[in-house]
C-alpha cells in the first residue's frame, strides 16, 4: 500500500461513508488519514467507524491516521415564531437575550460574549455570511442593528462577529466531552476549533496532556494576528476555508492560506488545506477545472495534506473524489515546475545539530541518488525535521511506537512503519535495509541515509547520518 506521492489525502467520514466496505474503499482509493467530524453523528457512531479503521491496519499491515475534529463553540441565533423571517437592506433589527421567539423585528441571541464584544459600527454575520447587520447601539444584553445585507433568515443559524475578539474558550461542554471520548478510543490527532489566540491552543495541549496530536484550525481572522505563536504551540495548522471563507473577504482568503502555509514549512510544523476541495464531487462524477487547480495549488506550496468535507462524508462519489484528488496530486508532483518551485523554496536548517543532519540527509540523499532517506525516532520529531527539507525521494520513517507511527501518516513524503526498538548502530542499520526492502523501497545496489538520534530512544537527539547499501 505504498503511496506514490508525498502529499497526503485526509477524507471526512459520514453516513456516506460509515460501512467497513465504504471506509475500506476509501483507503484503497488513496486515503491516508481519516477525518471523524464530531459536530455530527453519536458518540457509538464515531466509534464504530474508529474500530473499522483499526481493522483496516491489521488488514493492510500499515498505520492509519485518525483525526477527531471538535465542534468548538457555535454561536447561533434562536428560533422565530414563524420558522423564519425575510429581513430587507436598511430596515432595523434587535438581537437580545430574551429567549421567546423571534419576529421580524428581533431575535434571541444567547451568548452573553457576543455582546460583551460590540461596539457600535461592528458587523456581525449570519447563515454563513449570507445576512450582515451593523451594530447601530449595544449593551451588555442587546445589540440595534441595521440591516446591510438581507435575506430569510430561519431557526438556530449561525453567527459569527468577524471584527472582534470573543471571551469564550474553543472548548464547549461538548468538546470536553468528546474529548474525553476520543483520547480514550486512541485519536492520533485532535482538531481544535475556534482558535483565536495562542492561551486557546494552550488550554488544549494541557488537557491532551500528550495522549493525541494538537492540529489547530485557523478559522478566525484573529487567529492571523498571533500566527506565530499559534503555530509553535501546534503539532500541525488547518487552513479551514470554510469558516475562514466566511468571516474574510473572499480575496483574502487565498494570501491567508499563502501565509500559513509558509509559516508552518518554516516551522517544520504539518499543514493541511481544507473545505471546497473538489465541492462538486459531492454530486458529480468529476471536479470542475477550476477545483483540480485549488488543489494542485496546495500541492506547488507543498502543503503536507489535502482534505476532503461534504465529498467523501454525504457525497455520491466518494471514493471517485479520493481517487481523483490523488491523482491530482500525483501529476502535480510529477510536473517540471513542482520540483522548480520545491528547490527554490527549501528552508534554511535551523542552527541546531539535529537540523543541520536532517538537511544535509536531504543534501546527500539527492547527491547519490539514494533510494529513500530512513529516520529512526521515538516521537517523530526526527522524522519531522526530515519532512520540513522537502526532499527529491521517500522517507522511511520508524518507529517502535504505534502511536507515533500513525501520527506520522499527515506528514508529507513519510512512509511510516513500526518496527522494533533499536540498541545497537549496527541494528538499526540491519533494520533500515530490511524494512526499506520489505516495504518496496529499495533493491539490491541501491543505497540509504539514515538518520537516528544516539543514545537510541532519547526524543530530539538526531546526531547521526550513515550511508549504507542493499546487498
Amino acid at each position: 500500500m505504498r503511496r506514490q506521492r508525498n502529499a497526503k489525502i485526509i477524507a471526512t467520514l459520514g453516513p456516506a461513508t460509515s460501512s467497513r466496505a465504504a471506509i475500506e474503499a476509501l483507503f484503497e482509493a488513496g486515503a491516508d488519514v481519516f477525518r471523524l467530524n464530531f459536530s455530527h453523528g453519536a458518540h457509538e457512531d464515531h466509534r464504530e467507524r474508529y474500530e473499522t479503521i483499526r481493522s483496516l491496519e491489521t488488514t493492510y499491515g500499515r498505520p492509519v491516521g485518525i483525526l477527531l475534529d471538535l465542534q468548538g463553540p457555535k454561536l447561533r441565533v434562536g428560533s422565530f415564531e414563524n420558522g423564519k423571517i425575510t429581513l430587507k437592506i436598511g430596515q432595523k433589527f434587535r438581537l437580545d437575550m430574551d429567549p421567546a421567539k423571534g419576529n421580524d423585528l428581533r431575535a434571541p441571541l444567547l451568548h452573553p460574549e457576543v455582546f460583551a464584544a460590540l461596539e457600535p459600527n461592528t458587523d456581525l454575520l449570519m447563515d454563513d455570511g449570507k445576512i450582515r447587520v451593523r451594530v447601530l447601539k449595544c449593551g451588555k444584553d442587546f445589540a440595534e442593528t441595521e440591516v446591510v445585507a438581507g435575506g430569510v433568515l430561519s431557526n438556530n443559524k449561525g453567527v459569527n462577529v468577524p471584527d472582534a475578539v470573543l471571551d469564550v474558550s474553543p472548548l464547549t461542554e461538548k468538546d470536553l466531552a468528546d474529548l474525553r471520548f476520543g483520547l480514550q478510543l486512541g485519536v492520533d490527532w485532535v482538531a481544535l476549533s475556534f482558535v483565536q489566540r495562542p492561551s486557546d491552543v494552550a488550554e488544549a495541549r494541557k488537557l491532551i496532556a500528550g495522549r493525541a496530536f494538537v492540529m489547530s484550525k485557523l478559522e478566525k481572522p484573529q487567529a492571523m494576528d498571533h500566527l506565530e505563536e499559534i503555530v509553535e504551540l501546534s503539532d500541525a495548522v488547518m487552513v479551514a476555508r470554510g469558516d475562514l471563507g466566511v468571516e474574510c473577504p473572499p480575496e483574502e482568503v487565498p494570501s491567508h492560506q499563502k501565509r500559513i502555509s509558509r509559516v508552518c514549512r518554516e516551522a517544520g510544523k504539518p499543514v493541511i488545506v481544507a473545505t471546497q476541495m473538489l465541492e462538486s464531487m459531492v454530486t458529480a462524477p468529476t471536479p470542475t477545472r477550476a477545483e483540480a487547480s485549488d488543489v494542485a495549488t496546495a500541492i506547488y506550496d507543498g502543503v503536507d495534506a489535502v482534505m476532503l468535507s461534504a465529498e467523501t462524508a454525504v457525497g455520491d462519489y466518494a471514493p471517485e473524489a479520493v481517487a481523483m484528488m490523488d491523482r491530482i496530486i500525483r501529476h502535480a508532483e510529477q510536473d517540471p515546475h513542482y520540483e522548480m518551485v520545491r528547490l527554490s523554496e527549501r528552508r534554511i536548517p535551523e542552527a541546531t545539530a539535529q537540523d543541520a543532519i536532517s538537511a544535509a540527509a536531504s543534501q546527500v540523499a539527492q547527491t547519490i541518488s539514494a533510494a529513500n532517506i530512513v529516520t529512526f525516532s521515538s516521537t517523530g520529531s526526527t522524522t519531522l525535521r526530515a519532512a520540513r527539507e522537502r526532499p527529491t525521494v521517500p522517507i522511511l520513517g520508524l518507529t517502535p511506537r504505534l502511536d507515533t507511527a500513525r501520527r506520522l501518516a499527515l506528514v508529507w513524503g513519510v512512509h511510516s512503519v513500526q518496527t522494533d526498538d533499536c540498541h545497537s548502530f549496527r541494528e538499526m542499520v540491519d533494520t533500515a535495509l530490511r524494512v526499506a526492502c520489505g516495504e518496496g523501497f529499495a533493491s539490491a545496489g541501491d543505497s540509504l541515509v539514515i538518520t537516528a538520534g544516539v543514545p537510541f530512544g532519547t526524543p530530539g537527539a538526531t546526531n547521526i547520518l550513515r550511508i549504507a547499501w542493499v546487498e
